[in-house]
This record gives structure tokens, sequence and C-alpha cells, in this order.
């Protein structure tokens, strides 16, 4: 796929981090992502990617005030399963911001702009600490959880099967810890996971490290008729596959998703990054993490390749 044949905005959404974007059977885009309040939720719909930088954008769920729900509203994504629209989001409590816990909205009109949204409450895990950025995929007739769940000092990535859209099924299973230099700068951190099925492989690209100037991308891969619950069936390269770099003033790429363009023919990135590399406060009251937007190719041995932030 010949990435220079699409190009975006750069950035592409201002102030907004923690990309998620879907392409629906409808032929629409949908967009959510992290606001720099962390106090809502907030999505996008238009036919064409351009058309989201314009689009105006509809807040369809604020924070509690009181209890779970009402703090550091964080990582929206929306997927479609089984007819019905489901927002995964982590959240603190309004007592407690860093009580961080993964939750789950559900939308069963059509339009999930214009629809109702009911909460389905926290995903129940197998012991309680520090949850985000969960995510789901369908595989094989299979529905599976990502997320990253702190242990003791890291955040790992575990997985799960879900038996519906809100509650897990079965055992939960570390699938990777952090473990290389590029991934302990600053904090040990594994999260952010998206999932690329492709060439007979899942790949989960995540983001690792500090959520500034040196928070960057790795990638694991299972076979597709691999035992995803099988910690030996997951892989992980060695180093990462998409970090900082200062000639396009790229800082801190990270915790994306994948989507195509609007023809279908290319595939693309979409992450966040900051223009600038020292902080203004601190990581999370900086709100110049912008939404970006690029295309990607493949290498011959069958792995993404996504070249440099800022380049098409």
């Amino acid at each position: 796929m010949a990435s220079e044949k699409v190009s975006y905005s750069n950035p592409w959404i201002v102030n907004r981090a923690d990309p998620y974007v879907l392409k629906h059977t409808d032929g629409f885009y949908y967009f959510t992502a992290s606001v720099p309040e962390y106090d809502r939720i907030v999505l996008r719909k238009a036919a064409t990617l351009e058309g989201l930088v314009e689009a105006e954008e509809a807040v369809i769920w604020r924070k509690h005030e009181v209890g779970e729900m009402g703090n550091h509203i964080w990582a929206p994504e929306i997927h479609h399963i089984g007819g019905k629209w489901y927002i995964y989001f982590a959240a603190g409590t309004a007592e407690d911001q860093w009580a961080i816990r993964p939750y789950v909205l559900e939308c069963a009109d059509e339009d999930p702009i214009s629809g109702t949204w009911v909460e389905k409450g926290k995903i129940a895990l197998d012991f309680e600490s520090f949850s985000l950025d969960a995510t789901t995929f369908n595989h094989r007739g299979e529905q599976y959880l990502i997320w990253a769940q702190y242990k003791e000092s890291d955040s790992n990535l575990y997985i799960a099967k879900l038996v519906n859209p809100w509650t897990i099924a079965g055992p939960q299973v570390l699938i990777a810890t952090p473990q290389y230099d590029w991934e302990i700068q600053g904090h040990r951190v594994n999260e952010g996971p998206a999932v690329l099925m492709r060439n007979g492989r899942i790949f989960v690209a995540f983001s690792a490290s500090a959520t500034d100037h040196r928070y960057c991308k790795g990638l694991l891969e299972a076979a597709a008729d691999a035992d995803l619950l099988d910690p030996n069936s997951w892989t992980k390269h060695p180093q990462p596959v998409f970090e900082t770099n200062e000639e396009t003033s790229n800082y801190g790429p990270g915790h994306n998703c994948f989507t195509v363009s609007e023809d279908g023919s290319t595939d693309l990135i979409v992450y966040h990054a900051r223009p600038y590399k020292e902080l203004i406060g601190s990581a999370l009251s900086d709100p110049n993490r912008h939404a970006r937007v690029q295309a990607f190719t493949w290498n011959e041995d069958g792995t993404p390749y996504f070249g440099t932030p800022g380049k098409v």
C-alpha cells in the first residue's frame, strides 16, 4: 500500500488525546478521545477523516458528581458489537481520582450521537488495582478484551474472553510486562493496546514509558491460530516501532488505534503526540496532546511498518 497517496491535516484534531476512530458499516467515521478536562465523553461523526476535524462534537456522557465514574475520564473507545454501540473508558472515583477502573456504556439506537447511552458499570477484574485502556476485538467468533493493569510497580497487559461486552469470562492472562529499557523510562509501563489483524497474525501495538517525550510504541504478536490465552503465544518485538521524532516535532507518540482511508485502500495509524518536548505543567495538565493520522505500510515479513511520526 503506497503511503504517499493519502495525507491529512498535521496535527489533525487538536487537544484530543488517546484518539479512537471507528469506520462503521454505515460508511461514517466515528471519533472519540480524552478531553483535557477529563470530565466527559465526546463523539464526532463524518463521512471523511478530514470531515471529523470540523464535525460538531456531541457530549454523550458526563462524569458523576459522587462515587464511581467521578474523575479522570480517560481514553474512551467506541465499538459496535452485536448490533449495539459500546464505549469503553477508564475513570476514577469522585473521592479518589487515582482509583482508575474500566467501565462500559451501551447504546441500542442506530445513531450513537443522538441515541441514549446506558451505564453497564465496571468491568469486574480478578484483582483491584489501577486499570485502564480496555480495548476489545472479535477473533474467530470469540470476543476478547485486552487492558492495562498495575501490579506492584508495573503496568502490564492482560487478555481475557468476554461473555458479553462488559463481563469477562474465564481466566485473565498476563501477556506483556515492561522489560526493555525503552519501556521503563520514567515509569514502567505497557498500556494503550490496539489490535491489528493481518497476514495470519494478531498484532497488538501498545504504549510504553512515561507520557512525555519518552512515550513510544511497542508491538506484540501472536499467530492467528494460536491460543490467545496462552502467554507463550505472544512475542514482543525488542525495539520500539514508533517513537519521538524531533525533525517533525512529534514528541511522545502513543495511544493509537487503526483505521483505513476513505476508499479502504490504505492502512492508517491514529495516535496522539505533543508538538514540543518540554511539558507545560505536568503530563496530565498539559492539554496539547493532538490527535494525528498517517498512513503505514507492511514489511516483507508481514509485520507493520509505521514509519516516522509526522512523515507521510
